[in-house]
């Protein structure tokens, strides 16, 4: 119970931080009016498209629009998100050792764990406020779609991202643990989040158990069967893993400091 109830003040903590920045509003609007236009423009274009292609006479019973709008627009997203989550992550620790309130921490009766915990789940809660909107715009298009794209791919698509998210989040939470400057910070998270992203395409030219390897560890590959409405256990496996990485590394880090 001891352990909850730190994690929950934390996360409290942190929430307000949050919420009371203005820099959180900025990046909502940014996000949103972004996410917003390509939302419209996609959907416009694919049923100019259709329509074209249906006044023209061409059979269109083999054009899934739901699924061809899913993957173009959650393709977008993912490229607007590599560069906003490392935005929402850099301050989680870098700005406690600028402000010189980490010490209090590391000297508290609160285990490391529990602040990592409870960082990373704030940071994921102000990610499923910003996604929040994205979710109901999906509800109004998919409802509308001829044929209706399956429910399961539409959720598992959202499950995946929210976990590639949280990933993401996660090991920025451990890249900001390492230094006090935002702005490193982010860049550094950046760069990781990228490479591991498109480590997949390195993969492709190298032979043998290396390749195998870098393309097993690619977010890319890894989000992609949730994209694509299938659910499998190494994909869930290693997103899963990046958590838990973040998490443990972040804990080492902070732990480091107290020697």
């Amino acid at each position: 119970m001891i352990f909850l109830g730190n994690l929950f003040a934390i996360f409290r903590k942190e929430l307000d931080s949050y919420l009371l920045s203005p820099f959180f509003y900025v990046i909502a609007c940014f996000f949103w009016l972004i996410s917003g236009y390509f939302f419209i423009y996609i959907l416009a274009n694919l049923t100019q498209d259709a329509a074209q292609v249906d006044q023209q006479g061409v059979l269109t019973s083999g054009i899934d629009l739901g699924a061809e709008f899913l993957n173009s627009y959650f393709n977008v997203i993912i490229s607007l998100l590599l560069v906003i989550l490392p935005a929402l992550s850099m301050g989680l620790y870098a700005e406690e050792r600028k402000r010189g309130t980490l010490e209090l921490l590391l000297t508290s009766p609160i285990t490391n764990i529990s602040v990592a915990l409870g960082k990373l789940l704030s940071v994921v809660t102000i990610f499923l406020i910003l996604w929040s909107p994205i979710i109901f715009y999906q509800s109004i298009a998919f409802s509308a779609t001829v044929p209706p794209i399956s429910l399961s791919t539409v959720l598992l698509a959202n499950a995946g991202l929210i976990l590639f998210s949280t990933a993401v989040l996660s090991l920025g939470m451990w890249i900001s643990s390492l230094s006090e400057n935002l702005i490193l910070s982010y860049i550094l998270t950046f760069i990781l989040v990228v490479f591991l992203w498109s480590i997949d395409l390195i993969s492709h030219n190298l032979n043998g158990s290396l390749g195998d390897f870098f393309s097993y560890i690619s977010l890319f590959k890894n989000y992609g069967p949730f994209l694509k409405g299938q659910l499998e256990s190494n994909s869930i496996f290693l997103l899963l893993s990046y958590i838990v990485a973040g998490v443990f590394l972040t804990t080492q880090s902070v732990e480091a400091l107290k020697k």
